[in-house]
């Protein structure tokens, strides 16, 4: 094999990582700016809305550090098995990586045997290896957090019913514990047993919160906080937010159903080159032969995989909405 491939797969890939950053960190840069200016006019406001919008965006910057540090700023294998636990399994770090490794050695085994050639089997078995679990822990992530942000609103309701009666808020945190099925009674159980053994009331929110990750949980924490320091009545205010919440899903609900034809036609471009190597070659192996054997084809391949990657990359996020 020439030394210049190994020189083209590292431009390749430099070329690609630079692509995403900068892509990525213009966002960024723009979002915090936009961001300072908003709070700048927020607190030099003479509106009580705006005043009380500062006050929780405050708050809510307060107790970022701490969710950054619990979410492994400092520690990879931390913020692994924060994304672990995420998913409501027991599952553990050592586990996923022993998962990790066997997916990378069989696929690179396997693609080894099919085509002799080591620098892509190395390619591919590192690329399924790490990506195949991350895709796997994402989707379970995805699935438990709507669960719980579809049943996360009713919990609300009977927080207020059980406040109305005039039950105390930690009683009825057991109640919904115990009637509320799926990921919120996991979640609040998890509260009151925190609560149990001695854990303030704000802290194991906060601590749930921080596991969950949710803007939704997020600003319950924060308006139990608000509402402990500045007074009120709790009920109306959490029958708001539930209202709110409702309304939220709902927009997004809205959103995903007015994208879907994009991001069909995006998942229909990105996967036809995919699906039409693997009909041919399922054909006739000996013509896309050379793909893996001549280098000049290799690097064309591999580039026409940046491009598709890129061009993924843009689709996905014009359809890719923020409420």
């Amino acid at each position: 094999m020439s030394p210049l491939l190994p020189v083209l797969l590292f431009a390749a890939m430099l070329a690609l990582l630079t692509a995403g950053y900068v892509l990525f960190a213009q966002g960024a840069a723009d979002k915090e700016g936009r961001r300072r200016l908003q709070a700048v006019r927020l607190r030099h406001s003479q509106s009580t809305s705006d005043r009380v919008e500062a006050q929780l965006k405050k708050a809510i910057a307060a107790r970022r550090p701490r969710q950054d540090r619990l979410a492994g700023s400092g520690s990879r294998a931390e913020a692994l098995a924060l994304r672990l636990g995420r998913t409501g399994r027991s599952w553990t770090v050592r586990q996923y990586l022993y998962v990790s490794g066997g997916i990378a050695l069989a696929v690179a085994g396997l693609v080894y045997l099919r085509t002799g050639s080591g620098m892509l089997a190395l390619g591919v078995g590192v690329f399924a290896g790490a990506g195949l679990p991350h895709m796997i822990v994402g989707r379970l992530i995805g699935r438990r957090i709507a669960a719980f942000n579809a049943r996360f609103p009713d919990a609300l309701e009977l927080l207020v019913r059980g406040l109305r009666s005039g039950l105390p808020v930690g009683e009825t945190l057991k109640l919904i514990a115990g009637e509320i099925p799926g990921p919120v009674s996991e979640e609040f159980r998890q509260v009151v047993e925190r609560m149990r053994i001695g854990q303030t009331m704000d802290d194991a929110l906060q601590s749930a919160a921080d596991r969950l990750g949710t803007p939704e949980f997020q600003f319950f924490v924060i308006t139990l906080a608000i509402q402990r320091e500045t007074g009120g009545n709790l009920a109306e205010t959490l029958a708001n937010l539930a209202d709110v919440l409702r309304k939220r899903a709902q927009m997004k609900l809205k959103i995903k159903a007015m994208s879907s034809e994009s991001k069909a036609s995006a998942y229909i471009v990105g996967a036809l080159p995919f699906i039409v190597f693997a009909l041919i070659w399922s054909v006739n192996p000996d013509y896309l032969a050379p793909f893996f054997t001549d280098e000049r084809l290799i690097v064309i391949g591999l580039g026409g995989a940046v491009w598709m990657a890129l061009g993924a990359f843009v689709m996905g996020k014009m359809v890719s909405f923020e409420i």
